[in-house]
């Protein structure tokens, strides 16, 4: 980061006078103390604990200067409200350093087509992009703020959990392209409904720079949000961008699209993620990278962990894990994608799905609705795991039979995963394919720990 601290106190709006402070060139900025090196700003935010507690923490670690809400006894920059303050520094950094911002949002997709879009950009160009789930009000700042000198393009993701959110993130970070990969039921619970979704979705278009363009699928239910005065290109079957040929192989796509004459392969499952490395494929092309480069890329991809990989267990099954997050749309996509596959020889078809969270009152309609996703004739057992996830346990008694059924029940007084555990530990064949999907925090995690 190539700020001083003269600058820094100039840009935050300071309240206190840091005349008598040297102009010393700072290094980073943290706002876990535990993080802190020499030469950095310390950040105190408000949350489970007040990090105004840990000033004293990250002097000890060596910070020059920490922002504060109140006069402390270190040198300090006085703001009103530190995160705003760390906001209006990351939107003045970006337009200092006139890097090209790429931002991606969408209920599924995202943060897949993020990791192929960097890798993609940079083949040609000093490309950073947001590391992990960072992709919030505090979270993008910080991608921001920590971005290599010389970056030339940044592709940020943008998450939604309230409506408002992505309209700061996008006006903080005042993107080139604006990327929206699918309009789907995440955080139901706080929007009511997939038109909400739609309309909080859109306003990551609300910084586009002038000349900027919108990339969104051929969805209807985004035509009421979309710009009167922005270049959109929209993707889909039939749209301005769409894949002309796919084939679907156990780990990895292999498609053509209409903007390119090259034959691309990702190594990866699903054809969902075919659409999200056309889009990636289509920024790269935008940003003037050369279709060998593209295709080169995309055969190379290495995506952030826990999105859709497939692992072997320790006594050689075939693992596909997704366990990253949930919603009926990412769930239907990925037991598409896992009956479609062929059995192996002597080998059973298992799927573990746990409950996908934050769809709101919706939750036991949406559950219960995810039994015409699933197929008995592809499918030999079905583990269900979770509280919310119920009503498809009962749905699923009527469409399978009773011995190719397993319910394991997660609530405020029991939690049988151990017991799942256990249940596949014995069940598992060497040549038998599993696949795991549901919501973070169900911890499907501690099953693959498990089992590999």
């Amino acid at each position: 980061m190539n700020l001083t601290l003269h600058e820094l106190a100039r840009v935050v709006s300071a309240q206190n006078d840091l005349s008598a402070y040297p102009n010393l060139i700072l290094k980073n900025i943290e706002f876990d103390s535990r993080l802190i090196q020499d030469g950095d700003i310390f950040l105190p935010l408000k949350g489970a604990r007040d990090g105004h507690e840990f000033i004293p923490t990250a002097f000890d670690k060596g910070a020059v200067v920490t922002l504060s809400e109140k006069k402390v006894a270190f040198p300090h920059i006085l703001v009103t409200n530190t995160e705003q303050a760390f906001q209006v520094l990351a939107a003045y950094y970006l337009e200092k350093t006139k890097v090209d911002v790429i931002a991606i949002t969408g209920s599924n997709g995202k943060t897949t087509t993020k990791d192929m879009a960097a890798q993609i950009l940079e083949t040609t160009y000093k490309t950073y992009k947001t590391q992990g789930n960072y992709n919030n009000q505090i979270g993008l700042p910080y991608t921001v703020l920590h971005m290599p000198e010389g970056t030339q393009k940044l592709v940020l993701e943008m998450g939604q959990d309230h409506m408002g959110d992505i309209h700061l993130l996008s006006t903080l970070a005042k993107p080139k392209l604006a990327v929206i990969t699918l309009i789907g039921e995440s955080h139901l619970e706080f929007f009511g409904t997939r038109d909400k979704i739609a309309e909080g979705k859109l306003q990551i278009v609300d910084g586009l720079v002038p000349g900027g363009e919108l990339i969104a699928p051929a969805d209807k239910i985004i035509n009421a949000y979309l710009p009167e005065n922005q270049k959109i290109t929209r993707f889909g079957a039939d749209s301005d961008i769409h894949i002309v040929d796919l084939y679907e192989y156990k780990d990895a796509l292999r498609f053509t699209v209409n903007f390119l004459d090259e034959q691309l392969m990702i190594p990866i499952p699903g054809k969902f993620n075919a659409t999200n490395a056309m889009v990636a494929a289509y920024i790269g092309m935008l940003e003037g990278v050369s279709p060998e480069n593209i295709k080169r890329a995309l055969a190379d991809l290495s995506l952030t962990k826990n999105r859709v990989e497939w692992l072997k267990s320790s006594n050689g099954a075939d693992i596909l894990s997704d366990v990253y997050n949930a919603n009926p749309t990412a769930m239907r996509l990925i037991l598409e994608t896992f009956q479609t596959i062929d059995r192996n020889p002597d080998g059973k078809k298992i799927a573990v799905l746990a409950d996908m969270k934050e769809l709101g009152e919706q939750s036991p309609q949406l559950h219960a609705q995810m039994i015409t996703a699933l197929d008995p004739q592809k499918l030999d057992l079905l583990y269900l795991y979770g509280e919310e996830i119920e009503p498809l346990a009962s749905a699923a008694k009527t469409v399978f039979e009773p011995d190719a059924i397993k319910y394991f029940r997660k609530d405020n007084e029991t939690d049988d995963l151990d017991e799942l555990l256990k249940d596949l530990l014995n069940t598992l064949a060497p040549q038998d394919q599993l696949l795991l999907k549901g919501s973070n925090s169900m911890k499907l995690s501690a099953l693959i720990e498990g089992l590999c």
